[in-house]
């Protein structure tokens, strides 16, 4: 078998790195969720809502309950963190941010391969992914 041909039978080695960073990343995430679920449910970080005037108002929608609760749009989570019940987002993001992560270990893994294809491809998809991150499109469910 020449040298400079790829086992496509085998994993690549930034294949089985993807694969360890997600699955140690998804275990962190739900960590990270458990941790900081505690954290609100035990109040020992205080709630930016009270549990209460969640109840009373979760009939309402989205703009209607944001308005009420002085809650943040898009990442304004992220000034809340000191609150019990905004610190659970950490989880989720880290958990969001998971997949970018290991996309940006692909690229480089198909760069050092010169599989210039995928490496674009997973460029793309990191681009895409960051972008509907950002937030710059707007709001998207209204």
């Amino acid at each position: 078998m020449n040298k400079d041909k790829i086992d496509l039978t085998k994993p690549l080695p930034q294949q089985i790195t993807y694969s360890n960073i997600l699955f140690w990343g998804a275990w962190g995430g739900i960590a990270l969720m458990t941790l900081t679920y505690i954290l609100y449910v035990f109040h020992i970080l205080p709630p930016h809502v009270d549990v209460n005037l969640v109840v009373q108002n979760w009939d309402k929608g989205v703009q209607e309950y944001m308005q009420i609760t002085n809650s943040p749009h898009g990442w304004g989570w992220i000034f809340l963190l000191h609150k019990g019940d905004f610190i659970n987002f950490l989880g989720i993001a880290m958990l969001a941010l998971l997949t970018i992560v290991c996309y940006l270990v692909l690229i480089v893994g198909y760069l050092k391969v010169k599989d210039k294809l995928y490496a674009t491809l997973a460029f793309l998809e990191v681009l895409v992914l960051t972008l509907a991150a950002s937030g710059i499109l707007g709001s998207g469910g209204h």
